[in-house]
Parts: structure tokens; sequence; C-alpha cells
């Protein structure tokens, strides 16, 4: 049988710039869920759920995954702006966009 080559990825705390710019945006989502449960928001609580302790928590790749999951919150037809205030929305906006530049930079 041949063996798969693994993919060693680099733990995330050797890009502290990174692994900083995750925890601004878990604190960012753990707001907005605040928020979405105090307004009894099911379907974004729901979504919203997962993702501070996923952006707390995952390495790069799976840190890359939440970031744009948090990402795709902020849809043309469907957006969490729409039910959450905007002195919430926007920071946490601010702050996957700059996660996900980082990450991107990194990989390039």
């Amino acid at each position: 049988m041949a063996e798969r080559a693994r993919t060693v990825a680099p733990a995330r705390h050797q890009y502290p710039v990174i692994d900083d710019l995750g925890l601004a945006a878990a604190r960012h989502a753990d707001r907005l869920l605040a928020s979405a449960r105090e307004r009894e928001h099911a379907r974004w609580t729901a979504y919203l759920e997962p993702l501070p302790d996923r952006l707390r928590d995952e390495d790069l790749r799976g840190l890359r995954s939440a970031a744009v999951r948090a990402r795709a919150a902020y849809g043309p037809k469907d957006s969490i702006r729409d039910v959450l205030p905007a002195d919430l929305t926007e920071p946490f906006l601010e702050a996957i966009d700059r996660l996900l530049r980082e990450i991107n930079r990194t990989r390039d």
C-alpha cells in the first residue's frame, strides 16, 4: 500500500499576527452572538454559535474556513446586517476582512 504524504500545517502560534486577528474576530463574534440571542434570532444564533470558538481555536486551514463562513453572513440578499446593529456587524466584518487578508498574504 502506498502511503499518502501528509501535509503538516504550521501551528497557528507561529503566525502571531494571524493569531491576534483571529482572537479579535472571535471577540466580535461573541458580541454578535450575544446580540442575536438577546433579539431571539434563532437562525443567526445557530449560524454564529460555532464561530467564536473556531476563530479562537482552529489551525490555519480551519481558521480560514471559519473566516470565510463568517464573511458569508454578509450576503447580498440575506445579510446579518439586516437584523443586527451596525455597531456590531461592521467591526466584525472589518475584523474578518483583515484576518482573511493576512491569511492570504501568508499563503502567497
